[in-house]
């Protein structure tokens, strides 16, 4: 068996965990840069890698994040960056969790 199945409350079906990628690109005269890091710190434990690439010429910061976590994740997290101004954002997860993955806690209510 590959998860545990244990919840918070029996009635909830545990979350998977899932690989993903989200793609931030951040205008960097509009964006507020320092809330944009403060978001994905807060997120850390599930990223499990970064490529910041800064492209002058375009004026923006291009960010891609290598994730392992739920949907509801990626999405509290895409969501909150997206509501920046200046600051677009896309995920893709996998269609289903790796064999033997875990299963994350159920998401915060």
């Amino acid at each position: 068996m590959c998860c545990d199945q244990t919840t918070s409350n029996s009635r909830e079906r545990p979350v998977e965990k899932r690989l993903g990628v989200v793609s931030i690109i951040v205008e960097r005269t509009i964006a507020p840069v320092g809330d944009v890091n403060v978001l994905l710190s807060q997120f850390g434990d599930e990223i499990i890698g970064r490529f910041g690439l800064p492209y002058a010429r375009q004026g923006v910061s291009i960010i891609t994040l290598v994730v392992d976590t739920s949907v509801e994740r990626v999405s509290a997290l895409t969501g909150k960056l997206g509501n920046l101004p200046g600051v677009q954002v896309r995920s893709l997860m996998s269609k289903t969790a790796a064999l033997g993955a875990d299963l994350a806690p159920p998401p915060d209510q």
